[in-house]
C-alpha cells in the first residue's frame, strides 16, 4: 500500500477524533483535525498523481473516506446548529437496503462460489431504490427546512422591545 493510501487510511482515522473533539466541545482542535483530514484529501491525490501509484484500492477509499468525513461534519453542523432532525425511515429506503444487501451477498455468491445469474438485475434495483429513497429524504429534507423556516418568521422579534 503506497503512500496515498496511507494517507487515505489516516482521513478515515481522523474522522472518529474530528466527531469526538466536536461532541466534547473542544472547537479549536476538532478545526485542526478537520484541515489535516481535508490536507490528507489534497496531498493523496497529489502524491497517486506524481509518483504514478493511483490504485484501484484508492480509487474506492478516497471518495468513501470523503463521504465520510463530510457526511459526519454536515449531521454534527446540523446539531449544533441547534436542529433536530428525525428522518423516518420510509418504504423505498427499506426496499433500498434490502436491495443493497442482496446485492452484496448475490456478488459475494458469485464470486465466491461462482453462482451466476441475477446479479446485474439486482444491482439495477438497488440502484433504482436508492435514488428513489434518497428523493423522498431530500423531499422530507425540505419539508423540515421550510417547516423550521416557517417557525422562526413566526416567533416573536425580541429586540423589537428595545427600539
Amino acid at each position: 500500500m503506497g503512500l496515498a493510501n496511507w494517507l487515505t487510511v489516516l482521513r478515515i482515522l481522523l474522522i472518529p477524533v474530528f466527531v469526538t473533539l466536536l461532541v466534547y466541545k473542544q472547537r479549536g482542535p476538532a478545526l485542526a483535525v478537520f484541515l489535516a483530514a481535508a490536507l490528507t484529501d489534497l496531498l493523496d491525490g497529489y502524491v497517486a498523481r506524481h509518483r504514478g501509484s493511483q490504485s484501484r484500492l484508492g480509487a474506492f477509499l478516497d471518495p468513501m473516506a470523503d463521504k465520510l468525513l463530510l457526511m459526519s461534519s454536515f449531521a454534527l453542523a446540523i446539531h449544533m446548529a441547534g436542529g433536530r432532525i428525525t428522518p423516518r425511515p420510509t418504504w423505498a429506503g427499506k426496499v433500498a437496503t434490502f436491495f443493497q444487501v442482496l446485492t452484496v451477498l448475490t456478488g459475494l455468491l458469485a464470486r465466491f462460489y461462482q453462482v451466476t445469474g441475477g446479479l446485474k438485475m439486482v444491482v439495477w434495483l438497488a440502484a433504482i431504490f436508492t435514488v428513489f429513497s434518497g428523493l423522498q429524504y431530500i423531499v422530507q429534507g425540505m419539508r423540515f427546512l421550510n417547516a423550521a423556516h416557517a417557525d422562526e418568521a413566526r416567533e416573536p422579534d425580541e429586540t423589537a422591545l428595545f427600539r
